[in-house]
């Protein structure tokens, strides 16, 4: 074969082959927007989801990594891509009361919509002894009750978000039950060892008190265990920084009770902590609320029962 026949061979193999990549890739995007479409407006949300979807469906989570809920406000896209999706996955909150304003904007006969506070029992704000009281908020507020909308942070209430979740892909995309029903079984498994694992560490525990200098996203958590808490904020407090009455109040009952770590949230500046535990000895520790990570970890691919493993051995630390 002559030199010239072989490179038009040669030109010819390689248009076929980059043909066939062409239409693989073609064939792949095809199959892609076929798939779910998952929107989530937090971590857990995106966790949940992805944990029941796995690979059969395309999970987006809106709140970016390292970022504060509270102050969240979506792009143009962000909304496109809830009115496009599927299913869109949401806390139903203070944090994301933006929502409300879209809701109807969004085709509920295309895109599902799961609010996770309507899947729980609710339990409200409340302002316990020593915590800083909220800014003053304007007289026109509505009298309607203030929920805490931590409701992933209690084991058993991140199955119940699960399987709604489960519900509704089940509905969407019917041909992959079988899939979908697999992973919900695996997580719950995984999230009642955990919850067993909690029980076990309190029940043995030398105290079962936590001092959180900081806001305080642990009411369903708290209430699950039967434990006792102080802190300086309510979970959903946009402040950052204590009144002097407040971190007294802290150190005070850190030195009485003895007290051997205080807590921070994840993403938090620790300064009322450090304050603290200059004050009294108290080690600092982080018992992750889960409402966001940081990049790093997102990155690495963390998830909500990663961080609940790190939990525990806050906990066997803070309460022994």
């Amino acid at each position: 074969m002559s030199k010239k026949i072989l490179r038009i061979a040669l030109i010819i193999a390689l248009i076929a082959s980059f043909g066939f990549l062409l239409f693989a890739k073609i064939k792949n995007d095809q199959q892609n927007s076929e798939r779910p479409q998952i929107v989530a407006s937090n971590f857990p949300a995106y966790d949940f989801a992805r944990s029941v979807a796995g690979k059969q469906a395309d999970v987006k989570l809106l709140l970016k990594p390292g970022t504060d809920a509270h102050s969240f406000v979506p792009t143009p896209q962000d909304i496109i891509d809830i009115q496009n999706s599927d299913l869109f996955i949401y806390v139903g909150g203070e944090s994301d009361a933006w929502i409300e304003k879209i809701l109807n904007s969004i085709d509920k006969n295309k895109t599902h919509l799961v609010k996770m506070l309507d899947i729980v029992v609710p339990v409200e704000e409340e302002l316990i002894e020593g915590m800083e009281s909220e800014e003053e908020e304007e007289e026109e507020e509505s009298d309607e009750p203030e929920y805490d909308e931590h409701v992933w942070t209690a084991p058993s209430n991140a199955i119940l978000i699960a399987n709604e979740i489960l519900n509704e892909l089940n509905f969407i995309d019917p041909a992959h039950k079988n899939y979908y029903d697999q992973n919900a079984s695996d997580f719950n498994i995984a999230i009642r060892e955990i919850d067993t694992e909690f029980k076990e560490l309190i029940q043995n525990a030398k105290r079962r008190e936590i001092i959180v200098a900081d806001r305080f996203p642990f009411r369903y958590f708290v209430d699950e265990y039967d434990l006792k808490y102080y802190a300086a904020f309510p979970g959903c407090a946009e402040q950052s920084e204590a009144s002097a009455t407040t971190v007294t109040f802290l150190i005070d009952k850190v030195k009485a009770d003895h007290i051997p770590a205080v807590l921070t949230i994840e993403l938090s500046n620790q300064n009322i902590a450090k304050t603290i535990s200059e004050a009294t000895g108290a080690k600092i520790l982080t018992l992750n609320s889960a409402h966001n990570i940081s990049k790093d970890d997102f990155d690495a691919g963390k998830t909500y029962l990663d961080i609940m493993h790190e939990n525990i051995e806050v906990l066997k630390e803070a309460l022994n």
